[in-house]
């Protein structure tokens, strides 16, 4: 029999531990991506908008001016670079471009709107990794605001709004009417440097914010709506990036709020651009047809090192979703998700190996994707319909998932539905599904992502009271 001193051991160590590994900063994996930001940066030139014959009423076209504030202010690229600033007022606008060393600055009461003509949004090649339009095969229509090769771009304001008066866009899409892949809200591909914040992103025809080939992106203090239904309206997007930082945001959108990819089937495989080191944190969000946080389902250049905290989901479809299949390749691994908060959540946690959508019919069938090393840690909800469905791919299972302090109200009675899948558990309500049961001790430490510590502190206290092992 063990003694009551040796149970009341197990406990304070357990606590411990659990007190210990709490407070595990980033800084385990590297230096986060999350830095202070300036956005206030001063710009040695500076013009408004208006200067370029601009008319505030919503109706007139302004897409020449933006061109051309952006055409003049490019001559000081190299000499401090340049602000541009839009003031109060509705300024509809076609597609235009960005230029390094650039603020566009909205004012409080400033509205970008979005021209309803799709030919005011051109085309351009589709995005390399992907081999193709999204959504329809050849070239896609570019995005409001677009930029590539670019270093140091700004786009900020006093909570200013980009809406992109997506509706008629969705209704094209709907009707099967679409002749090109929509477009996003904000693309920048191939740049280096950007900070996205303070500001009200509406609307999008498609994506809101798209960053690929990218590094060092602040995405902060924003706020991303689009109605519940509107179709593939994602929030953010990282795609083939890394040193990413998403933090402080609202987003209410009607698929994917965060959705972090790297290329799509042969096409991701052949570019081998992966996303990496990307941090989630003090999220607030909403959706009735995506996830909160998705990886994939183009995840064929690799997805690793992604660190979510804070993140409070409600009245939402999913939780966390990672969405792969066969032929898509590549990798999601180091996978670090806790202190998540679900009230009124359909399914808290959702693996999907069958998302089988490709570009086209060169894919290769036996390019298996490797998702191994995905813990989550500190996930409670209430109103819960499943807590989890976790299906890898058969032959390719998705190991080394690891549960840890994990309370979910369950309304129905089968709570956790798993197969091809194999991890560890502790602390984890409803029981999980066979496949994870098994305890989390030092001898797995390695497999569970950021876990170490957690384990050899365990096994410090193995030694030095003895009770781990029920003596």
């Amino acid at each position: 029999m063990v003694s009551s001193v040796c149970i009341f051991s197990q406990l304070v160590d357990v606590l411990l531990v659990l007190a210990f590994f709490s407070h595990i900063t980033w800084a385990v994996s590297g230096s986060s991506p999350c830095k202070q930001t300036d956005v206030g940066v001063i710009r040695p030139h500076s013009v408004t908008i208006t200067e370029f014959g601009t008319v505030g009423d919503g109706v007139t076209l302004n897409t020449k001016a933006f061109q051309n504030a952006i055409f003049y202010l490019n001559s000081f690229a190299d000499k401090g670079g340049a602000k541009l600033f839009v003031p109060a007022g509705r300024w509809l606008t076609g597609s235009f471009n960005l230029i390094s060393h650039l603020t566009l600055w909205l004012d409080k009461d400033a509205v970008i709107l979005g021209s309803k003509t799709s030919d005011d949004w051109p085309l351009v090649d589709p995005v390399p990794s992907y081999g193709r339009g999204r959504e329809l095969p050849g070239a896609r229509h570019q995005s409001l605001i677009y930029g590539r090769n670019l270093t140091d771009v700004i786009i900020t304001g006093d909570n200013g709004t980009i809406d992109g008066q997506g509706s008629v866009w969705w209704n094209w899409f709907r009707s099967k009417t679409l002749n090109y892949t929509r477009p996003h809200l904000v693309e920048l591909m191939n740049s280096t440097g950007v900070v996205i914040s303070n500001l009200t992103f509406l609307n999008s025809p498609f994506w809101n914010i798209h960053p690929v080939y990218c590094s060092r992106v602040t995405v902060q203090n924003v706020t991303i709506m689009a109605p519940l239904d509107s179709p593939n309206t994602d929030g953010v997007d990282p795609d083939s990036s890394d040193d990413v930082c998403i933090e402080d945001c609202y987003i209410s959108t009607g698929d994917d709020l965060i959705s972090i990819k790297s290329g799509w089937d042969e096409y991701g495989i052949s570019f081998a651009r992966p996303s990496t080191n990307i941090v989630i944190r003090r999220i607030i969000g909403h959706n009735r047809n995506g996830s909160g946080i998705a990886i994939g389902s183009e995840m064929s250049g690799g997805v690793s090192e992604i660190y979510a905290e804070d993140i409070f989901l409600f009245n939402s479809s999913t939780a966390i979703k990672i969405k792969t299949a066969r032929g898509r390749g590549g990798y999601v691994r180091n996978i670090y998700i806790s202190n998540v908060t679900l009230p009124g959540v359909d399914t808290a946690i959702i693996f999907n190996g069958s998302f089988s959508q490709h570009p086209d019919e060169f894919y290769d069938p036996n390019a298996l994707p490797v998702i191994e090393r995905i813990t989550f840690k500190d996930v409670t909800g209430d109103s819960i319909k499943v807590a989890g469905l976790l299906n890898g791919i058969e032959g390719d299972s998705f190991r080394h998932v690891c549960l840890l302090n994990i309370t979910l109200s369950v309304t129905t009675e089968s709570p956790w539905n798993c197969s091809n899948v194999q991890g560890y558990s502790d602390l984890v309500s409803p029981k999980t599904c066979e496949p994870l049961k098994e305890s989390i001790n030092p001898k797995y430490y390695s497999d569970c992502y950021l876990l170490p510590v957690i384990c050899r502190v365990q096994v410090i206290k193995t030694k030095v009271l003895g009770c781990f092992r029920g003596k």
